[in-house]
């Protein structure tokens, strides 16, 4: 404030009655600092701190004001999904943020192991009214929550128009290397028939309005009778010495419930993994493929086949199909599971739970050394029972989970491994 009165002033105000902001009750105390040191370079905040005066003062903003306003909010934002446990795409961020102005352009890609997007609007005014908006908010019911801040870039630069990236104002852009280019097809089904992908995601009806849910629905996730509306995997350049149908079931089972799995008697390099869902299988082939399994860098693709057949009767195939419909390890068995809030990309950093009382950071050490990685780093929660351990490389840690989890620490007491976001 102004002058310690002024402090003073708003303090006793305060204290009889509570101010309230969305609902919820703010209260507010003298702190030590006798002034706040700010940076002279920031515009944004001198800016704001002008036009708060200003319109406080009765007037409107000066045109300077407004300008240093514009000037400092950049038209490009960037968002990052957090508990991204559904499939989210270009064209859901495009249907969402242009209800707030003009999406002219939007690049996706993965950073710390984070889904994350930037999006340029034609006019920072409607970045500022997305983020205040949109900050915060699940695109689906308890999930897939945005996290929105300008970026420091005031212009991208798109240069393909594919499911990554896509630039509004230029339609004549490549698709790029191996990139798919637009479906038209599953533009049209969308524009026709939105109301009928509603129910394709389950728990979709989404604070931010159903059309976000059909159109993540449309984004090649769960169009019935389009391509890739099943719920069947191809995986191809596994390690075929290594590879076992329970060690797929293992590693992919961390992204939905695999349901059968089948290594291809002829191509025993590749497999067909069944998941319980679409959205299961887009999830699964979103985080796992590039990854490296095994020494090789694994291809996970949708599969044209709807389900994945069991050998006849009586006809034995080497124990390479393997029915898990009924396996008690699924993660996502539960409705509301917590497990579905806790779905990350393969990273270094493993999550532990299920821990017994008895079991030390050495034991543990030990074991996920034995699974032939180097231990970075280990760290207890306070109860014990959940712990973090960091491997020295995602594919170590991929390695891991696939030999760990659900490994028996005695007394029937069977650990679980997943993917952690955090790092030690």
């Amino acid at each position: 404030m102004g002058t310690e009165e002024a402090a003073i002033t708003m303090i006793n105000y305060y204290t009889t009655v509570t101010p309230h902001i969305r609902n919820i009750p703010i209260f507010i105390q003298y702190s030590n600092h006798k002034e706040l040191k700010t940076d002279a370079g920031n515009q944004r905040t001198q800016a704001v701190l002008q036009a708060v005066s200003a319109v406080q003062s009765g007037g409107s903003p000066s045109s300077d004001v407004q300008e240093a306003l514009a000037a400092a909010s950049s038209p490009v934002l960037r968002i990052i999904i957090d508990n991204m446990f559904y499939p989210v795409t270009l064209d859901v961020l495009q249907q969402i943020f242009s209800k707030f102005g003009t999406v002219m352009k939007i690049i996706t890609f993965t950073k710390n192991n984070q889904f994350q997007a930037l999006l340029q609007f034609s006019d920072p005014v409607n970045a500022q009214q997305a983020k205040l908006a949109l900050d915060g908010q699940n695109i689906y019911n308890s999930c897939c929550t945005l996290r929105i801040d300008f970026s420091k870039l005031v212009n991208l630069n798109v240069k393909y128009n594919n499911d990554k990236s896509r630039d509004y104002t230029r339609p004549e852009l490549p698709a790029g290397d191996g990139q798919p280019s637009l479906d038209s097809t599953v533009a049209a089904a969308y524009s026709k028939d939105s109301n009928s992908l509603l129910g394709k995601i389950p728990g979709a009806l989404s604070p931010l309005s159903a059309a976000a849910a059909a159109a993540a629905a449309a984004g090649r996730v769960a169009l019935a009778g389009q391509t890739g509306s099943s719920g069947v995997l191809l995986v191809s350049n596994l390690n075929e010495e290594m590879v076992t149908p329970q060690s797929l079931f293992t590693l992919f089972g961390v992204y939905g419930d695999v349901q059968r799995v089948k290594i291809l008697y002829n191509k025993k390099d590749s497999a067909l993994i069944q998941m319980s869902d679409a959205n299961q299988a887009q999830l699964a082939m979103s985080h796992l493929n590039g990854q490296k399994v095994y020494g090789k860098i694994i291809r996970v693709t949708l599969s044209k086949h709807q389900t994945v057949a069991l050998p006849r009767d009586g006809l034995d195939d080497q124990g390479l199909t393997k029915d898990f419909a009924n396996s008690p390890l699924h993660r996502f068995k539960k409705p509301g599971s917590k497990n579905f809030q806790n779905i990350f990309p393969p990273s270094a950093t493993l999550h532990l739970s299920n821990i017994p009382q008895d079991v030390t950071e050495d034991d543990l050490r030990l074991l996920f050394s034995n699974a032939g990685g180097t231990v970075k780093a280990f760290k207890f929660f306070q109860d014990r029972k959940m712990a973090l351990i960091q491997m020295s490389t995602v594919e170590e840690a991929i390695q891991a989970l696939i030999d760990l989890h659900n490994y028996n620490m005695g007394g029937n007491q069977h650990l679980r491994v997943s993917f952690s976001k955090s790092t030690i």
